[in-house]
């Protein structure tokens, strides 16, 4: 059986009705019920330049092991689960607030056909995941000396 809220229309404001909708939305979206973790998607700079382009994604509180990374037909791939830390001496501890996010999470992206995919590099610092992946040589743009005559 499924419950819906539903409030009487504001009717001089029905912008107020869809933002409620929305938001609504948002949370049932971003809750999973079966599990009980949100899911979640940490955010990611993607920067590029004349060697390489560079995908950095802030996510503290994990171990490099933590992470999958793998690269297939053109798509660069940042998987990885976050469990919730429980303390063994305590185990009768119950939380009265959880902020911090748990679950796990999957990005994907696709890749420019001048990366070279088999060199791809990623490194784990500071809370922060860096991929590294350099471009094909012959995609790199070359300075051509003019001749004058």
């Amino acid at each position: 059986m499924t419950f819906a809220i539903t409030r009487p229309r504001r009717g001089i404001v029905p912008v107020l009705d869809e933002m409620d909708k929305m938001i609504g939305r948002m949370f049932r979206d971003t809750f999973d019920t079966k599990n009980d973790n949100f899911n979640w998607m940490p955010p990611v700079d993607i920067i590029e330049n004349e060697d390489e382009i560079i995908v950095k994604a802030d996510v503290p509180g994990l171990e490099k092991d933590n992470f999958k990374v793998s690269v297939e037909d053109s798509v660069l791939t940042i998987s990885c689960e976050k469990k919730v830390e429980y303390d063994e001496k305590n185990k009768d501890n119950s939380f009265h607030r959880s902020e911090r996010v748990y679950g796990s999470f999957s990005r994907s992206f696709t890749l420019p056909s001048n990366v070279d995919t088999n060199k791809v590099k990623a490194k784990y610092r500071k809370g922060v995941l860096e991929v590294k992946l350099p471009k094909l040589e012959e995609s790199k743009p070359k300075q051509i000396d003019v001749d004058v005559s």
